[in-house]
């Protein structure tokens, strides 16, 4: 028996107003109680009208979270009020946001889900610092994973050194001694290019260029820390946005 009430997934995008699907706006103005994750920019709350119910409800790794069991209940408490209910989300809700575990936990409970798109950081960094996730000859495609789950699994890194992909990791910031490792031991040229970019398209972006075998000590010098997306391979030296392979390692405010 379906509840009165609805719950839609909103990607908010990584962080720029502007990047904020039309779609997602609509249905955002039209909701009376949202569910914030924590790096849903302040400039998209006060698209909020007036009256809107904001729940934070904050989820970051390595970081204290809203257990994400009392956010599903929460979600399905509003729709069984009858409440139109937005879950907005950083990015997408169907890359690293557990949009799928969410829809089908409120479907089998009987109540109205719809998604709405929005433009994850991985993708938004190609755009945002003219930095080619794909070039012809170069790379023919671009994967999307992330070094922190869980169960502590992996993925598999010898599959993508071998792919030839743009390797887009995201929660990698952690451990990144140990991710360097992981990496070149799967067969990563310890000289392969690397971006790290904070805050993706927000104005308190921030990025550096250097190879993977000083990636740890470049972080470090430059104090990025998460939330940020690591970027590997060769199109990273093809980046208009960026300083060409003759400079030293650097962090640039965007």
């Amino acid at each position: 028996m379906r509840t009165t009430g609805k719950v839609w997934l909103v990607g908010a995008g990584p962080g720029d107003v502007e990047l904020l699907t039309l779609k997602a706006l609509r249905v955002l103005q039209a909701c009376t109680v949202w569910l914030v994750d924590d790096l849903v920019g302040d400039e998209i709350l006060v698209l909020a009208p007036a009256g809107t119910r904001i729940v934070y409800v904050g989820k970051r790794g390595g970081c204290r979270s809203t257990p994400q069991d009392f956010i599903l209940r929460l979600m399905w408490r509003y729709a069984r009020q009858g409440k139109a209910v937005a879950r907005v989300k950083g990015g997408d809700p169907f890359i690293f946001g557990r949009g799928g575990e969410e829809w089908a936990w409120l479907a089998e409970r009987g109540v109205e889900v719809e998604a709405m798109a929005g433009i994850t950081a991985g993708l938004a960094v190609g755009a945002s610092l003219g930095l080619p996730l794909t070039w012809r000859g170069v790379a023919r495609g671009v994967a999307l994973v992330t070094a922190h789950t869980v169960d502590g699994s992996q993925p598999d890194w010898r599959a993508l050194a071998a792919s030839g992909l743009t390797v887009v990791c995201y929660m990698g910031m952690n451990d990144l001694d140990q991710l360097v490792q992981a990496l070149t031991t799967a067969g990563f040229s310890p000289a392969l290019p690397v971006a790290v970019v904070h805050r993706v398209s927000t104005p308190q972006q921030r990025w550096l260029t250097t190879d993977l075998a000083n990636l740890s000590s470049a972080v470090a010098t430059a104090r990025l820390a998460s939330p940020a997306v690591i970027v590997l391979g060769e199109v990273v030296e093809r980046a208009s946005g960026l300083p060409d392979a003759s400079h030293q390692p650097a962090c640039l405010a965007a």
